[in-house]
């Protein structure tokens, strides 16, 4: 620790994000990344951007992509916030709308950013338990609080909650903002931007990293009545007026825009998903029901530090989290064919040595 850090500096316990190997000959399995690429169609926006006019400031208010995205979503650009990723648009959301005098809620299982965004902002809050089954509970939620924040599907969890559980949730608190954060939404969840015009106090927000495939462009959005994005505009005026560059701009209109693409990619992350369920509980692991690009999945017979480690040995990165009640789970990132084969077989070795040659 250093004499010269502010304060605050000193309390802050920062998020880990998931080990970036520089080996290419790893399985990556750790960070959800999508593996099929993003669309041709962004790949030569980029390129056509990519000229001299990188000396000029890019569009502060991104106009183009905001027009893109309500379009896409049947909904006023003014409605629509866009930031350097979905983690800078939720910092500055709990900056902005989340900071009051009671509490903040959202589940003891969750996005382990929350947490440290509380600490950075000096943000009380409370955790929520998810139930046995580590599902969020709506009713748990009625109580007195400042704001509300909640993934859907649930991250680490991949369980999502239905379109009616979140308008009720957003009705029982017409006085807080309810904030639904939407980056595994894309795989089978449902999204709950229709609500947001029934709902001045519903905050619904996305990422381009997961489902179209731009993870290393950093792109997020935000979609809410207007008085709700203002606020996300006055802070981030206050901080970076130009958070996305000319290239990411262009490469995420090319991404909307590609609907084929999109649809095709996630359809078959889906469909990998699935298969990889159903693997893994033949392997006698609890697979959790997921609707995000992820598995979160435990086996009865091994604590799940000692797989990850030994997974990792084999070249197979996957996700573990030494938290209580979830400490013998894998998050597993859906890969392609080859990688979700790769892993089975790595798994099959680990936990039936025996029967290692199986199919």
């Amino acid at each position: 620790m250093s004499r010269f850090w502010s304060p605050v500096v000193h309390s802050l316990s920062p998020y880990v994000p998931g080990e970036q190997p520089k080996r290419d000959d790893v399985v990556k399995l750790n960070t959800n990344e999508n593996p099929f690429g993003p669309s041709p169609r962004v790949l030569a926006a980029i390129t056509a951007e990519a000229t001299d006019r990188l000396r000029l400031y890019p569009d502060p208010h991104a106009s183009r992509l905001r027009d893109a995205i309500a379009a896409r979503y049947g909904v006023a650009a003014d409605q629509v916030f866009v930031g350097n990723g979905s983690d800078e648009v939720l910092a500055h959301t709990f900056q902005a709308l989340l900071a009051h005098d009671a509490p903040l809620l959202f589940p003891d299982i969750t996005y382990s950013f929350y947490p440290v965004y509380c600490g950075l902002y000096g943000i009380a809050y409370e955790e929520v338990p998810v139930d046995d089954g580590m599902r969020v509970r709506i009713g748990d939620y009625r109580r007195p609080c400042g704001a509300i924040i909640l993934p859907n599907p649930n991250a680490p969890t991949g369980i999502g909650l239905a379109g009616d559980a979140i308008a009720a949730l957003a009705g029982d608190h017409p006085d807080q903002v309810v904030v639904i954060d939407e980056a595994y939404v894309d795989f089978g969840a449902d999204s709950a931007v229709p609500l947001v015009a029934r709902h001045d106090n519903l905050l619904v927000i996305q990422t381009f990293s997961k489902s179209r495939s731009l993870a290393g462009l950093r792109v997020g959005f935000a979609i809410g009545q207007r008085p709700l994005i203002e606020a996300l505009e006055r802070v981030k005026d206050s901080f970076n007026s130009y958070p996305l560059d000319r290239l990411a701009i262009a490469g995420a209109v090319a991404a909307v825009e590609d609907d084929g693409w999109f649809q095709e990619t996630r359809t078959r992350i889906m469909g990998n998903r699935d298969a990889l369920a159903g693997a893994l509980g033949n392997l006698g692991f609890e697979v959790l029901p997921s609707q995000a690009n992820f598995l979160f999945a435990r086996h009865p017979r091994h604590a799940g530090a000692d797989l990850a480690a030994r997974l990792r040995d084999r070249g197979v990165l996957v996700r573990h989290f030494q938290k209580p009640r979830i400490e013998d789970f894998l998050r597993i990132t859906v890969g392609t064919d080859d990688q979700c084969h790769r892993l089975l077989e790595e798994l099959r070795r680990l936990v039936h040595p025996a029967g290692a040659s199986k199919s």
